[in-house]
């Protein structure tokens, strides 16, 4: 297609929602970031398909549900992805920077990738190079992680929360960024481009660069209240959880049971220091662009894989499906194709981006594919968003002591389920939006939990009705 536009596509690792100014969150500094907002659209109600990695991010690049393409978790096989119907038709497609495939280097679907992963690898991937460990290599520098950290003298109280003291041009995400600027300079774009740029940050360790830690030293920030309450109604896997990421220090993060407000506020000003850094790095795309003279002509997204409780609900990193976890943002920014300055507040899952994507590319739809486009509500048209979104999470070396977990939200509430097993979650969301009150053995929730136990039932048949092609194709 001759008018096949360049497409920008930036995902970032483990960023919540409320975490750029534009969208209502003054403590944040997100200059570029509120660009996007101010002069695309964003989607205030966006959800991933689920509260890790792997998984969320096979099911936004394939249009479907963990439960469909077997990607239930972190180092599952994942080799296939909707970027093939892009090179088909026409795109070359670039991976600069995290995608967390399995193996990490399979090329799904990509002509060209530049592989950098976790920061902190320890229970996959340990011992393998990525860009930015041959990078750190070359210069003999020993990268920051878990072994290092561990000799800090407060790094059980430290919650995760360190700076970056090597070069600042060594840190991932200052290195992600400026990985796509040199192939923005050195390559030739002859044919229309999908450039993915997968940031490793914000997610642990929590490594800003003094620089912009500096600017949140004095920050005041508003943290949730964990409540006793909120604990004791929380479902044995969840508690028992919290106590595993005590013992087990996952990504350079040791959790507390009991945080103080200054622990809290450290971890959060850490986060939000390396969230700014990101920012930094995405102004700087948008000016490569613009110099490679092809900005005009491309459509930039923005968006995460999850999100971190950051210590809210007493719980460390992800595997919840809290709204800290599963929503994030989600923002398009094309002025010259659609109207800017607008949010809307449909319900969508991340995969759904995947669907508009290809329909903006012209690019063939996988079949019976389970995302809903959101092209329309870009063009400015009628768009509701979905009825219901999900999420799924399975046990795996985090959420070790917990069945299947399913949840299912409506613009009222949310239920989280868990097989086989008389416990669950159930919210109020239009009365309890920070989710504190667990109503699922409450009286005042038995016709909504009714409600959305059914649909959950039917949207599981569906979803194996409309996906055997999907199970076909690998047989």
């Amino acid at each position: 297609m001759a008018d096949q536009p360049n497409i920008i596509f930036v995902i970032t690792d483990q960023q919540r929602y409320d975490t750029i100014n534009a969208l209502g969150f003054p403590f944040v500094d997100t200059p570029h970031m509120d660009r996007l907002v101010r002069e695309g659209v964003s989607f205030s109600n966006c959800h991933v398909a689920a509260p890790s990695c792997a998984s969320s991010r096979a099911s936004l690049f394939t249009g479907y549900f963990p439960h469909t393409t077997g990607i239930l978790k972190n180092a599952d096989a994942w080799r296939r992805s909707w970027v093939n119907q892009l090179a088909d038709a026409g795109y070359h497609c670039v991976n600069v920077g995290k995608m967390h495939t399995w193996p990490f280097q399979t090329p799904c679907g990509f002509h060209e990738r530049y592989v950098v992963e976790n920061k902190d690898r320890y229970l996959e991937g340990r011992y393998y190079f990525d860009e930015w460990d041959k990078a750190l290599a070359a210069r003999g520098l020993v990268k920051q992680q878990r072994e290092l950290y561990r000799e800090y003298e407060n790094y059980r109280d430290a919650l995760g929360a360190f700076t970056w003291d090597l070069p600042e041009e060594t840190h991932s995400d200052f290195f992600v960024g400026d990985f796509a600027q040199w192939w923005l300079r050195t390559k030739p774009v002859d044919k229309p481009l999908f450039l993915q740029i997968g940031f490793p940050g914000p997610h642990p360790p929590y490594d800003p660069v003094p620089r912009h830690l500096d600017a949140y030293a004095d920050r005041e920030l508003e943290l949730q209240p964990v409540t006793e309450m909120d604990l004791e109604s929380q479902p044995p896997p969840f508690k028992a959880m919290r106590q595993h990421n005590v013992d087990v220090d996952h990504d350079s993060v040791v959790h507390s049971l009991n945080p103080t407000e200054e622990q809290r506020l450290r971890q959060r000003r850490h986060y939000l220091a390396n969230v700014t850094m990101i920012d930094e790095k995405l102004g700087e795309l948008m000016a490569g662009l613009e110099a490679k003279g092809i900005l005009d002509n491309s459509i930039v997204i923005f968006t995460s894989d999850h999100g971190d409780c950051l210590t809210d609900h007493g719980h460390s990193q992800k595997w919840t499906m809290y709204d800290q976890i599963v929503r994030v943002p989600m923002l398009v920014w094309a002025p010259g194709q659609f109207t800017g300055g607008r949010e809307m507040d449909g319900l969508m899952q991340s995969m759904d981006i995947g669907a508009a994507i290809l329909e903006m590319a012209g690019a063939a739809e996988p079949e019976g594919s389970e995302a809903v486009s959101v092209l329309p509500a870009l063009r400015g048209e009628d768009w509701a968003g979905r009825d219901y979104v999900y999420a799924e999470q399975m046990t795996d070396g985090n959420y070790t002591d917990g069945p299947f977990m399913t949840m299912i939200r409506d613009h009222d509430w949310k239920l989280v389920h868990f097989l086989d097993e008389p416990y669950g979650q159930l919210f109020d969301l239009r009365a309890d939006p920070e989710e504190m009150h667990n109503l699922w053995d409450s009286p005042a929730g038995a016709e909504a939990k009714a409600r959305l136990l059914a649909e959950l039932r039917e949207w599981h048949i569906r979803s194996q009705v409309r996906t055997a092609k999907w199970a076909e194709d690998w047989r």
